[in-house]
């Protein structure tokens, strides 16, 4: 059964695609964890919806349009924030629901709107062309090269931003930059997931290897397994059960953090044992 997942190119695309998006969310979700900017992954993702509508209304590739205009609402939240005195949230919830209203406004002047944009809400893995894997392969590359590069930093800054701030680390700069990141690895996971549910795989994973080990070290990895995991075995499932394949990928990441979730309580109450005796 495994052997026809390789039988066909569109379901060679699928493997490919799911995987690299696993990966990239769960090592970006472990970041956005940490830094409690889970709000912000579901506000950018629902900012996409305004992006690709743009796209198909101007006739241009809809994931590269829902990128730049994702960048322009993600550093637009970073800049209130950061310049005026509204909270984070409250800079997010304003921008979520605008870019949402955007979209709406966008699809109704777009007669085929239905077609084109129920794949990036909910998910089309198995229609991932050649130029989708490109892109989402590309990006990829850029998020990660950036995160090998300014990792020590970005966690820092997380950890201790006071202290970032007094070591003399441009903070703002590289809230900037974790803002960058985040936003192209959810909106280049759109195709694989779809809008809706693009924040659980960008969360779930990362929250999992949380509850399993507070290495940091320990943390990345265990969470990139999980989403390439769930991401492979989710598609397979779907696959052979006809269920849609963002859905499935999803539902199942969440059974693993449930997993983890008794496994940590499991070993909680070994040790109280253990310890009791």
């Amino acid at each position: 059964m495994i052997g026809e997942l390789f039988q066909y190119a569109f379901l060679q695309r699928a493997l490919v695609a799911g995987g690299i998006v696993g990966v990239l969310c769960a090592v970006i979700g472990v970041f956005v964890v940490h830094r409690n900017l889970s709000f912000l992954g579901a506000g950018i993702s629902h900012s996409a919806f305004g992006g690709v509508a743009l796209g198909v209304l101007l006739g241009v590739n809809p994931v590269l349009a829902a990128i730049g205009f994702c960048l322009l609402v993600g550093w637009s939240i970073a800049w209130v924030s950061l310049r005026t005195r509204t909270g984070e949230d409250t800079a997010i919830g304003i921008f979520f629901a605008s870019t949402m209203a955007l979209g709406v406004l966008l699809i109704s002047l777009s007669r085929n709107y239905q077609q084109d944009l129920f794949g990036y809400m909910f998910g089309s893995i198995l229609a991932v062309t050649a130029t989708d894997l490109w892109i989402i392969s590309a990006s990829a590359a850029v998020v990660l090269l950036a995160l090998f590069v300014f990792g020590k930093e970005l966690l820092f800054t997380i950890f201790d931003p006071e202290g970032a701030a007094v070591a003399g680390l441009p903070t703002e700069r590289l809230y900037f930059l974790l803002i960058t990141m985040i936003t192209v690895t959810v909106v280049v996971s759109i195709k694989v997931v779809g809008i809706v549910l693009v924040s659980a795989l960008l969360i779930t994973p990362a929250a999992a290897a949380s509850l399993l080990s507070r290495r940091f070290t320990t943390i990345l990895p265990l969470a990139a397994a999980i989403g390439l995991g769930a991401a492979w075995a989710g598609l397979a499932l779907s696959f052979w059960w006809n269920t849609p394949s963002g859905a499935t990928i999803v539902l199942l990441v969440t059974v693993l953090f449930l997993l983890a979730a008794l496994y940590t309580q499991l070993r909680a109450r070994l040790r109280l044992k253990v310890r009791g005796a």
